[in-house]
């Protein structure tokens, strides 16, 4: 999608399709949608380890959207401060916690109350306690400047209006010499604005 909306374009209301259709997931993760989800999408198409995801609660699993593996760019260090965007059910914070350690912290970042509910859960059965879920936007984002070493995300930037609105949010949170580590959609041609103007395109 473009870096930002046309004129007019209606944010709030993309916001609220995504959150609607995501809590849905949430709710039925088994439904009928039109991306993959799981742990054996993850496993078989993504490139996670699918007896690790196993090891992890399903209420953070069956629900997993993805579109790619932000682990594969590189380790997590030990004692790392994580921040996941768009952290969904929590699959990849309960993977990032489990390599940050107990002196780390994974926070994940989401904007629907359903995926939360879930995430939390899974955190609690999984035994993670340097693991905690927000609710937020991911262009206000509850961290001090230059307090975090690590984003990821997966799948969820390309549902921003405003990208580099995101991106100065993220690099205002980052350490000097943190990361981000990203799976995303990106495509190489311009878009017309009625395309762009299409929430049903935005949210699908």
């Amino acid at each position: 999608m473009a870096a930002v909306c046309p004129v007019g374009f209606d944010r709030n209301r993309l916001k609220a399709e995504v959150r609607a259709t995501y809590a849905r997931v949430a709710q039925d993760p088994h439904g009928d949608f039109h991306f993959h989800r799981g742990p054996e999408y993850a496993a078989r198409l993504l490139g996670y380890d699918f007896s690790e995801l196993r090891s992890l609660p399903a209420a953070a699993t069956a629900p997993f959207a993805g579109v790619g593996n932000p682990f594969k760019m590189d380790p997590l260090p030990a004692g790392a401060t994580v921040i996941d965007i768009g952290s969904g059910a929590g699959m990849d914070c309960l993977l990032a916690a489990r390599r940050v350690g107990r002196r780390g912290q994974v926070t994940g970042i989401d904007m629907t109350d359903a995926m939360l509910e879930r995430a939390r859960g899974a955190a609690r059965e999984d035994g993670l306690d340097q693991v905690r879920f927000e609710k937020a936007d991911m262009t206000k984002l509850p961290f001090e400047a230059q307090s975090v070493d690590l984003v990821i995300s997966n799948g969820v930037v390309n549902l921003a209006p405003d990208k580099p609105e995101v991106f100065r949010e993220l690099y205002r949170v980052v350490k000097p010499g943190g990361r981000l580590q990203f799976s995303d959609i990106v495509i190489e041609s311009g878009l017309s604005e009625d395309v762009r103007n299409n929430i049903d395109l935005w949210t699908g």
